[in-house]
């Protein structure tokens, strides 16, 4: 089992609490997979299989958390994977699943990059901003502005939308609405001059 020392340094420099609970996950992955490869990868420890992959932790003020890279395809609908990692704050070794449990979770991850799948991620889907009524009535004057509008896929919709709704002043945003017309009416999109021609 190789260790590597940034690991041993990030532990140690880690609260009372979190040191117990970063030993006991780093010695359960070595134990379930002796071919794992530890480092430091976002500042963070993580462990990675056949280099892909496979585990992280963290230790943070008042909790730790463990995360495994391919959650929902190894763990299925038990996978609650998110910004607290799979086990959500780790305050105690209670917070963490059985040995057994874990290092099936382990062999679970170490089996699906076994398989050579590739993981499966859901998409991420911002929801449009609600359209302004003062907006709205800018467009309905303008048919060219409202055609081109209607025809923008939903990011560059997004982009009007938020550029005319961040606005503080009253004045700053009926400014952007009748800039945005004019260039809507032109059939540009909101970062037209940046685009590559």
């Amino acid at each position: 089992m190789s260790r590597d020392p940034r690991v041993d340094a990030y532990i140690e420099g880690r609260a009372d609490f979190a040191r117990p609970i970063l030993n006991h996950i780093r010695t359960a992955i070595h134990a379930a997979c002796p071919q794992v490869e530890e480092g430091i990868k976002w500042g963070v420890p993580a462990f990675s299989y056949k280099s892909r992959p496979l585990a992280g932790m963290a230790a943070f003020k008042a909790h730790a958390t463990l995360g495994f890279w391919n959650s929902n395809d190894v763990r299925g609908d038990d996978a609650k994977a998110g910004a607290m990692g799979d086990f959500g704050r780790l305050t105690s070794l209670a917070d963490l699943p059985d040995d057994s449990a874990l290092a099936g979770i382990i062999r679970a991850g170490m089996a699906f990059i076994d398989s050579g799948a590739k993981p499966t991620r859901q998409p991420s889907v911002r929801p449009e901003p609600q359209m302004p009524d003062d907006l709205a009535s800018a467009l309905a004057a303008n048919s060219a502005a409202q055609a081109s509008f209607d025809r923008f896929p939903p990011s560059c919709r997004r982009e009007y939308l938020e550029w005319i709704i961040e606005a503080k002043r009253p004045e700053t945003r009926a400014r952007r609405i009748g800039q945005a017309v004019e260039w809507m009416a032109e059939g540009k999109k909101r970062n037209w001059k940046y685009e590559k021609c």
